[in-house]
């Protein structure tokens, strides 16, 4: 997560680009099945996501970003292919909206808008399932995980805790743990939703406690064997509500560290 002092038009647009370009090959993945159902799908997310971001930049008289492609990107590989257009335009609003918007834009806000907009969907509609994770779309999110552990704007800490303590949360449930179907589930969220540099922790020391967790919180959404979509969405939207309370723990810890050291 960005404090607001990090946060410059320059930075949140370059991680707004390396993720838009990390989340083409999952998108092509889902899309290969129905083409041109997934093209009119992601013609409505970035429509809905864009003009709200075009309004509020008026309203506001600011610059207007782009930062919503990804998260019309995000939400268009999580959807059904069979969602209702309005359904879709009706989430990805509000997602934007009140993940975002309401809180200055992209950067200031600790929840991430597709997550926002994926749980609204979950909430409003409940007779929509998402679809599950395949081992395609899992290999697809490798390459722009790599690409974002590259540059700095994902935390190996974050995937390494959230998967250890999902394993660990499974077995101590009594689930038996499948490493293979576990990845397959697990690595699309897991990149774009819970280590979203923007509403995840921004400390070490807090990413492993946000990592694990996100960890116990998707064993507790699941309803027994490989974790669900639903729940990897509603785990990362429960953890980055406590993502800034972690670093803000972790950050006075470090200073009563230190008065302690100078008294």
């Amino acid at each position: 997560m960005m404090f607001a002092s990090q946060i410059t038009p320059r930075s949140v647009g370059g991680v707004t680009l390396a993720q838009s370009a990390a989340l083409v090959p999952p998108l092509i993945v889902v899309a290969l099945a129905e083409p041109d159902r997934y093209a009119i799908l992601l013609a409505v997310s970035l429509g809905a996501a864009l003009i709200w971001e075009a309004i509020f930049a008026v309203l506001r008289r600011q610059g207007h970003g782009i930062h919503g492609v990804t998260t019309a990107l995000i939400v268009t590989v999580l959807v059904p292919p069979d969602i209702a257009v309005w359904q879709l335009a009706f989430v990805v609003s509000l997602g934007v909206v009140l993940g975002e918007l309401v809180f200055g834009g992209r950067g200031f806000g600790f929840v991430h808008p597709a997550t926002v907009a994926v749980a609204l969907l979950m909430v409003s509609f409940p007779q929509i399932q998402l679809p599950a994770s395949t081992q395609a779309l899992a290999v697809a999110t490798l390459p722009g995980a790599l690409l974002l552990l590259a540059l700095g704007l994902i935390s190996w800490r974050i995937i390494v805790a959230t998967a250890v303590m999902t394993v660990l949360a499974l077995f101590v449930k009594g689930s038996g743990v499948d490493l293979t179907a576990l990845s397959i589930a697990l690595v699309f969220g897991l990149i774009f939703l819970i280590c979203d540099p923007l509403s995840a922790t921004a400390t070490n020391p807090g990413r492993l406690a946000y990592g694990a967790l996100a960890g116990v919180f998707i064993v507790v959404f699941s309803s027994g064997g490989p974790p669900t979509a639903e729940a990897i969405v509603l785990a990362a939207l429960m953890a980055s509500v406590f993502a800034p309370l972690i670093d803000h723990l972790v950050t006075l810890a470090h200073a009563r560290r230190r008065e302690k050291r100078h008294a």
